[in-house]
């Protein structure tokens, strides 16, 4: 697929953000959080690493993130990376679980289950 593609997709998940960011993201349940960082470690783990230093994909550690803006990481989870191995997690995630994880890498989640 061409990089417009890419681009494309990210510009409307962020311009979709940008509509639904006028309203505070809810936070999951402290049982559902327990379920997503399971789900950060073991399935995204398998490929950014089980320590999340990175493997197949990129790190996923707070300063391997640097400046890149939680909308975009928000929209790379949700809707993959089109001819790159990063499948969409939309459909198994909603957009505020998502919203809620990108907060936690982006803070480090140092020792988390």
């Amino acid at each position: 697929m061409p990089a417009a593609s890419w681009v494309d997709r990210v510009a409307l998940g962020l311009a979709i953000w940008s509509l639904a960011g006028s309203a505070a993201a809810a936070e999951p349940s402290a049982e559902r959080q327990d379920e997503l960082i399971h789900l950060l470690r073991h399935d995204c783990g398998s490929c950014h690493g089980l320590t999340l230093k990175g493997g197949l994909g990129p790190s996923l550690l707070p300063d391997a993130l640097g400046d890149q803006p939680a909308e975009s990481l928000v929209a790379i989870i949700l809707d993959g990376v089109p001819g790159r191995p990063m499948p969409p997690w939309r459909g198994l995630l909603v957009e505020d679980e998502v919203v809620w994880l990108v907060g936690r890498l982006q803070e480090g989640i140092g020792d988390a289950r």
